[in-house]
């Protein structure tokens, strides 16, 4: 699956994102049910929660109401892969703590799935910094989180659902992820400042903050499904960095700074020697080598993910396609809720977004019990209806835009 920016953002233009919104101010982009579709979907959710061994009371955190909920209240203790004790999350836990409202948050999601890579691919492919996904699942009227700001950029993917979101006016000056940026919920609810707006961001809708823009949010419809990614850019203080590395070759660096004894003329000696030292380093930021590690550091700053193909490597096989097809077949989602096959006269109809859609008899049956369904593979259809051409019929309403492939 291959997603570049200028996907994300239609039918806003990358050209206009960065003269009008990067850095700059929030942006809604509204998009369709199926726009997401592939990036996630239930189905895959449920898939990935039963990878247990992937998960732990870290990677996977339970909210209700704004209170996380003790690890030890989900989890139970278990041996990890390598032999260490670990809090892993118990299916039974969850399901209790997810029937009383509690939303979870699947952190690092962002290479678990072809899906969920290609919006990461997209955004660190557009030069944008480092990509980090994170799930939120979150039911009706359940707010796990109060009014807050984060240390990177948020590209929030709404794929199943609806939710509000509170934009405000506040805005923290470009924060880092370090302790000093650790405030009490108290300056939070001051510092945000008055109410921008309220967002109502549906299924195939993309909402961008800056970093540093406070917000809050709250589900709207029964379930709510987004994956927040964190974009992390390069920063002044990396630079700060390649310095450091740099000047361990200059001896003015490696020398002892001078004695302090309280004298003036020691402080004189100390201010000098800082002040020569800045002048150097002046010096070394217009060094060309030192610019080229600079330039190559923030044009290769982004995660390494994917590309494995074992057999290619081997000169076993030609290189295999991106984007290839899961296991066990195609899924289609659902993305026209509502959708029914009804009878008129003699014929079954089913109204879809690109008109309606004649279907015999079995068809339409197939079809209702499908659209029943939040998504479906061929192989399920043809059990559960084998009178009908599954495939067929897939594509058929895939292309009447009432399914989506994920």
């Amino acid at each position: 699956m291959n997603l570049t920016l200028a996907d994300l953002l239609a039918p806003v233009t990358p050209e206009q994102f960065f003269a009008e919104y990067y850095d700059k101010q929030p942006l809604h982009v509204q998009g369709g049910a199926a726009k997401f579709a592939s990036v996630l979907s239930w189905r895959q959710i449920n898939r990935l929660l039963d990878q247990t061994h992937i998960w732990s009371s870290q990677s996977l955190k339970l909210v209700l109401d704004g209170v996380p909920v003790p690890p030890e209240q989900y989890c139970g203790r278990a041996t990890g892969r390598d032999g260490a004790a670990v809090q892993q999350p118990e299916t039974a836990k969850v399901a209790h703590w997810v029937s009383r409202g509690a939303s979870l948050v699947m952190n690092d999601v962002d290479s678990l799935t072809p899906g969920l890579a290609a919006v990461s691919e997209a955004l660190e492919s557009a030069g944008l910094g480092k990509a980090q996904g994170n799930v939120y699942i979150s039911w009706q009227s359940h707010k796990a989180f109060g009014s807050h700001f984060d240390t990177h950029d948020v590209w929030a993917v709404q794929v199943e659902g609806e939710k509000t979101w509170n934009i405000w006016e506040g805005r923290a000056e470009w924060p880092i992820a370090h302790p000093v940026f650790r405030l009490p919920q108290e300056h939070h609810d001051r510092a945000r400042g008055k109410l921008r707006g309220k967002v109502t961001v549906k299924a195939g809708d993309l909402l961008y903050l800056p970093r540093g823009w406070y917000h809050d949010a709250l589900a709207e419809a029964p379930a709510s499904v987004h994956i927040a990614y964190g974009v992390h850019a390069p920063l002044g203080m990396d630079l700060m960095s390649i310095l450091l590395e740099r000047v361990l070759y200059e001896v003015e660096f490696r020398k002892p700074l001078p004695r302090q004894d309280g004298t003036a003329a020691a402080r004189f000696a100390l201010t000098s020697r800082a002040a020569q030292l800045g002048q150097r380093l002046s010096e070394l930021t217009r060094d060309p080598k030192v610019m080229d590690v600079l330039a190559k550091f923030v044009a290769d700053y982004r995660f390494q993910r994917g590309g494995n193909d074992l057999l290619a490597a081997r000169g076993l096989a030609a290189p295999a396609a991106p984007g290839g097809a899961e296991e066990g077949g195609e899924a289609f989602r659902v993305v026209a809720p509502g959708s029914k096959a009804v009878r008129r006269g003699a014929e079954w109809v089913l109204k879809a977004p690109s008109g309606a859609v004649s279907l015999a008899p079995a068809e339409a049956e197939a079809a209702n019990w499908l659209l029943a369904r939040p998504d479906g593979t061929a192989a399920e259809l043809r059990a559960a209806h084998p009178a009908v051409d599954a495939e067929a019929l897939l594509r058929r309403l895939a292309g009447a835009g009432v399914l989506a492939p994920t």
